[in-house]
């Protein structure tokens, strides 16, 4: 064998080598489009044995629905002529006996240095799976956009400074701005100067990666109406756990604090209930003082004495029964959550002034310690003294005998604490953590609704503060409230 044969060898083997290890499918093919060679991968991807294959036209290898969709005899015979390559296309081809798989296919030219282009070669790659999980994917993305538009609450997502990438239908039915023309603008400013420091501050810790409480604010809608929201903020991570955005979800608080009010209000009506016989006791004895007076009057009118003693203690019992008359009507007035300078010595007050006649028939001894000169709160006066009479009306069913009952005032660090402490029967452990949940009470069907505490709970937070409960079983309660002092925008 000649070493001119030998070198030839060398090479056809190398050339083999290479083909059987390229994973695409190779087709060589000349200008009669008969195919010149074919590598290990095509053979198996369609079924063909080289038999099958080499000198074989194309027309004969692939089916003619195939050829006239991808026009590949035209594209072949365009990059002999042009001597440029056809960069990409896709089609879909089933073997014999074979699922249908889909490929992306190149012409590129093999150039003679003599001749030009000699030969055309065909590169299929198999991209089935790819397409099949592209296709996967794509369903799951719009699964998951469906599902952000059709969510009842508000969903929007930022960029690292607070830019909007997107919302979702709910917040565009509130507002009434379209996403498309809200893309691009900062989400603070759909809030007030004042929230907007606080949402900053939420977007500087969320860069921080500390944990954001929710917050509650208003924005409004589309008729200019006030519309609050409780937002939720989660920080948007990348692989590497940056954070590279955030996303916001909000609730409309509408239908909420429409029910809250009513449950409000309905407590509060169940309360008067309970107050009836008492205030009435209230309003009998000046009415009896009146009665007295009225008949002394009628004996000695004459005594200046006799008759300017019955007028004092009647305007005095007049205007203690009208004190009580309207402290009642306006507890049981429905109003507004309408929030004022407070002092909060005159609201414990006005609900001990209605609770009065129940503690003396429960036999329950008061005691006030209240703190000096205690800075205002800011709250809605109905509201809190609602709170405290509910408190009151507590005691009065957790103690069976003779008890007492202590409120005690302070403050502490710009916090108003109000703590109302009783001998009672004292709460179990197990009922301490659901003790402010809506409906849980230990009376009896018919007694309570299970309202008084829960409501409570809810008032209290809306003033920015908290109760908590402390118990003993045997031994009695305390309920602490915290509120917090009114401070000007200046000292805060």
């Amino acid at each position: 064998m000649t070493d001119k044969r030998k070198e030839e060898m060398t090479y056809e083997k190398l050339y083999n080598c290479i083909m059987s290890s390229i994973p695409s499918s190779i087709l060589i093919v000349d200008r009669y489009l008969k195919v010149l060679s074919a590598n290990r991968n095509f053979y198996a991807k369609s079924r063909r044995s080289e038999s099958e294959t080499i000198g074989k036209n194309i027309n004969v290898i692939f089916p003619n629905v195939l050829l006239n969709y991808t026009k590949i005899p035209e594209k072949i015979m365009e990059v002999f002529n042009q001597k440029e390559p056809f960069i990409s296309g896709e089609m879909e081809y089933r073997a014999p006996g074979l699922p249908k798989r889909i490929y992306y296919y190149r012409l590129a030219p093999l150039m003679n240095s003599l001749s030009g282009v000699e030969n055309v070669i065909l590169l299929m790659d198999d991209v089935t799976e790819q397409k099949r999980l592209g296709e996967k994917i794509k369903r799951m993305e719009e699964h998951l956009a469906k599902v952000v538009e059709s969510a009842n609450d508000i969903i929007i997502s930022t960029d690292q400074s607070g830019i909007i990438l997107t919302w979702n239908n709910t917040i565009e039915k509130i507002t009434g701005v379209k996403s498309i023309n809200i893309k691009g603008q900062p989400l603070s400013s759909m809030f007030s100067t004042e929230s907007k420091k606080i949402f900053f501050s939420i977007t500087k810790k969320l860069l921080k990666e500390k944990k954001v409480s929710d917050w509650e604010s208003s924005i409004l809608n589309k008729d200019g109406e006030i519309v609050d929201i409780s937002w939720s903020f989660s920080a948007m991570k990348d692989e590497q756990e940056k954070v590279i955005g955030i996303v916001i979800i909000g609730r409309d608080l509408t239908e909420r604090k429409e029910l809250e009010t009513k449950l409000t209000q309905s407590a509060k009506m169940a309360s008067l209930g309970i107050m009836a016989g008492g205030v009435a006791h209230e309003i009998r004895n000046p009415l009896a003082i009146i009665d007295s007076c009225a008949q002394i009057l009628n004996t000695q009118a004459n005594d200046k004495k006799v008759r300017g003693s019955a007028i004092e203690k009647i305007r005095n019992a007049t205007k203690r029964a009208t004190e009580i008359v309207n402290n009642l009507l306006k507890f049981a007035r429905q109003s507004e959550f309408a929030f004022e300078l407070l002092d909060i010595h005159q609201v414990i007050d006005n609900a001990l002034s209605l609770m009065k006649n129940q503690l003396s028939i429960q036999h329950v001894k008061l005691e006030t310690n209240y703190g000096f000169n205690l800075p205002k709160v800011h709250g809605n006066r109905n509201q809190l003294q609602q709170v405290f009479m509910n408190l009151i009306l507590n005691t009065c069913n957790a103690i069976k005998e003779q008890g007492l009952l202590r409120i005690q005032t302070q403050c502490i660090d710009q916090v108003i604490s109000i703590n109302f402490t009783d001998n009672g029967i004292g709460i179990p452990e197990k009922n301490l953590s659901i003790i402010f949940d809506p409906f849980f009470t230990t009376q009896p069907v018919g007694k309570g609704t299970g309202l008084g505490l829960s409501i409570s709970y809810g008032i209290i937070k809306q003033h920015g503060g908290n109760i908590e409960v402390e118990s003993e079983p045997g031994k009695g309660s305390t309920f602490s409230i915290k509120l917090p002092v009114y401070r000007k925008s200046s000292d805060k």
